[in-house]
């Protein structure tokens, strides 16, 4: 027997088999798929909380009455912008004023002041035709911080015109009238036609620092309005997102995307960390030495970790997870190992290897989620019965 042969063979046979296990690719079937509208760009500004529950709203809209609409993201930033500047002066600058705000904020903004169609009000009055917000955000802070100072020791009537003048100069005036279809409507009429209430929509969330089947408020900065969520162990959290999507609903997702596992190129996984290997393996002799952090992998793949409840609290206690992104979730898939993934639009552009959609694992979303928002018939009956919710 050729000893030396067959350590070649085995070498070789090791070999191959890492570059296999290296090259490996996902392979996703989807399982469920629920309309949505095209992909945006959000481009330079930090309004993902705007694209996300607008393509949200958006797809309730194919829904219910089969119509497809680009609603203006710029509309819905502009009126935001203005009601925190009221409330950050009123509490003398204590509160957040910056780009991110979140889900229920849109939904505020619509129930007070109706909704445009994109043509109506594009908000680029900058040169540009994508978002670049970095220069409206530093203004609009400068601003509100002087007068949050209340250099007169009265707050004069000017301020809140000196405001919108910003706003306006940027994203362009508010539109009272406009025309869909052969058809004038107003803000207000627009949003009765579309069919978008308020009152139909639930904030969910998932966190032990308070009582479940009861709402809460989410402590951080971004929900500067405040809005409660109602509390539901992981296990019903999930059971909620699943029920929406198999049938029909789609879902707006607050998702921490910190993690090394949310890549760009359309994938957001928890991987198992397999155990450091020990210097000088039979394994490095013939494979050498791999810096990158090792994974347990099943037909070249990574293998997802194990969701706990309370790692997710962990996470949220110390601020591993957080508000990061908004993004918009309309379907199911799985893998070839049958791991279970949400379908996911972001709002980054058709970009990546799946043209601007994001495979997010089942292990990701219990992990990451902060919140979501669905429509409260998307809500299984026993769930909806234990929030009091009809």
């Amino acid at each position: 027997m050729n000893i030396k042969f067959i350590l070649s063979a085995a070498a070789a046979a090791l070999i191959a088999a890492n570059a296999t296990a290296q090259t490996a690719e996902y392979e996703f079937t989807t399982i469920k798929e629920n309309p949505v509208t095209s992909i945006k760009n959000q481009y330079r500004s930090g309004t993902c909380w705007c694209f996300s529950a607008l393509s949200f709203i958006e797809s309730e809209i194919l829904r219910t009455k089969g119509i497809e609409t680009d609603l203006s993201e710029m509309f819905v930033v502009g009126k935001s912008y203005r009601d925190r500047a009221i409330k950050y002066v009123r509490l003398d600058g204590h509160l957040n004023f910056a780009a991110g705000s979140s889900f229920g904020d849109v939904l505020h903004v619509i129930d007070d002041y109706g909704i445009v169609p994109q043509e109506a009000m594009p908000g680029f009055n900058y040169g540009t035709t994508m978002p670049e917000h970095n220069e409206i955000d530093a203004a609009l802070k400068g601003y509100v911080s002087a007068i949050a100072k209340n250099p007169n020791r009265t707050l004069s009537t000017a301020w809140v015109n000196g405001f919108d003048g910003i706003v306006a100069a940027y994203f362009g005036e508010y539109p009272e009238t406009f025309v869909v279809d052969g058809k004038e409507y107003t803000p207000e009429s627009y949003r009765e036609f579309l069919g978008i209430n308020y009152d139909d929509y639930v904030n969910i969330s998932s966190f032990t620092h308070h009582p479940f089947y009861e709402p809460f408020i989410i402590e951080v900065c971004d929900n500067w309005r405040w809005d409660s969520a109602y509390n539901l162990p992981m296990e019903e959290m999930m059971e909620v997102m699943y029920n929406a999507i198999d049938n029909g609903f789609t879902i707006a997702w607050g998702s921490d995307v910190s993690e090394k596992g949310f890549t760009r190129d359309g994938l957001a996984v928890m991987p198992v960390e397999e155990e450091e290997k020990k210097a000088g393996s039979d394994q490095e002799k013939w494979v050498g030495k791999d810096n990158e952090t090792k994974v347990e992998k099943k037909k070249g793949i990574p293998v997802e970790q194990v969701i706990t409840q309370e790692m997710r609290q962990e996470g949220y206690d110390n601020k591993t997870t957080t508000d990061d992104h908004g993004m918009h979730i309309y379907g199911t898939a799985v893998d070839q190992n049958g791991t279970k993934y949400f379908l996911v639009k972001n709002s980054w552009g058709v970009t990546g290897k799946y043209d601007g959609i994001w495979y997010a694992s089942d292990a990701f979303v219990r992990y990451k989620t902060l919140n979501i928002v669905v429509h409260k018939d998307a809500l299984p009956k026993h769930i909806a019965k234990k929030l009091g919710i009809k």
